[in-house]
């Protein structure tokens, strides 16, 4: 009798519902080395670029004027997420239509503000945090499609590529990988309901947003065992896209105001590819340009031939498995063995990234 009544206490217990301990205790069990390892690899390359940080400022101090530490990460794109978080998206407050970017990094600094924390601080954690996400959400993609100790290679590559210094700045850069790299994760373990809710986070964020969505929708497709009930999450990145540019209709009359306000002020519009080359090539040998920002138009069609050089190279190895195994991350490791190498070619981004 008494082990009846224990059997059937037990099986009560079994049935209750989780505590949010419960499922914390669970998510900390699922963490394995590669997930430590993408971890530490974040922390060590933060901390290389905070070392560098600290030291420039005093390098570099003009008259004996030291720039604040926290100072020095104020600076280009960061004014016009601050102007946003402050102002709203009226008036222009910063000198240029601040409609060009998206509203989800604004907001998170607008709600760390009303807290009592310092946009910049703000701006700082969460790309500290959010690049942690994706260094571990790229190990595991890694590790799905190559093997065990391919996400560690990738990630390293990664979070040390010259133009990872841009994943420490308070820009949108982390933030969007932080949801875009689980998202495509989610897609490729076939939980689609967590796929369409990451991207339309992302979709808030960047207007790569789209073109993940896009992404995964060509996921679904030529995925193995699709349901046809979960396509239906994989179009909730329309909504946020949708809200934003009706928001943008309201206000300014234009439902492409971002588009027309990044071609208005950076002269970012399309172009046929022999024009952008026709562009830096005259750029890096017209005279146009002071010898510095010459060769980095120069290392920028470096860096293109060497892109299109292992596309080429990766399509025939990859063709052979089906449409599902192209995304592999196992071939773009081996490929960014080689490229990484010349990484140099890398800096290029960083040089163009003020607007």
């Amino acid at each position: 009798m008494i082990n009846d009544e224990e059997t059937a206490l037990a099986g009560a217990a079994d049935t209750q519902p989780a505590t949010p301990g419960d499922r914390l205790r669970s998510a900390l069990r699922g963490i394995n080395q590669t997930d430590r390892d993408a971890v530490l690899a974040w922390l060590a390359s933060r901390a290389s670029i905070w070392v560098v940080a600290g030291a420039v400022g005093w390098l570099f101090a003009a008259n004996g004027l030291v720039v604040p530490l926290l100072d020095r990460w104020q600076q280009w794109d960061f004014h016009h997420f601050w102007g946003i978080a402050l102002y709203g998206y009226g008036g222009e407050p910063t000198g240029v239509p601040n409609e060009a970017f998206f509203p989800g990094f604004p907001g998170l600094l607008a709600v760390g503000a009303e807290l009592g924390i310092r946009h910049v601080v703000v701006g700082l954690l969460v790309s500290f945090i959010a690049g942690a996400v994706a260094a571990v959400a790229l190990a595991r993609l890694g590790d799905l499609d190559g093997g065990v100790g391919t996400g560690r290679v990738a990630v390293i590559m990664w979070v040390f590529a010259p133009a990872a210094i841009f994943l420490a700045a308070p820009y949108t850069e982390s933030l969007f990988l932080g949801l875009a790299f689980p998202a495509w994760l989610s897609a490729r373990r076939g939980r689609w309901v967590y796929a369409g809710l990451l991207a339309a986070a992302a979709c808030t964020v960047r207007v790569s947003g789209a073109f993940l969505a896009i992404a995964l929708v060509v996921q679904w497709l030529t995925s193995s065992g699709k349901r046809w009930s979960d396509l239906p999450w994989l179009a909730v990145p329309v909504l946020p896209l949708a809200g934003w540019m009706i928001y943008l209709r309201a206000t300014t009359g234009d439902w492409l105001a971002w588009l027309h306000a990044q071609a208005e002020e950076w002269h970012r519009q399309f172009t046929p590819p022999w024009d952008t080359f026709a562009n830096t090539w005259d750029a890096s040998f017209g005279g146009t340009q002071t010898p510095g920002f010459a060769w980095m138009f120069r290392a920028e069609i470096v860096a293109m031939v060497i892109g299109v050089a292992l596309t080429v190279a990766a399509v025939p190895h990859n063709a052979g498995d089906g449409c599902e195994r192209f995304d592999t991350t196992q071939s773009l490791a081996d490929d960014g063995r080689r490229a990484y190498r010349l990484g140099g070619a890398a800096c290029v981004h960083a040089g163009r990234r003020g607007g």
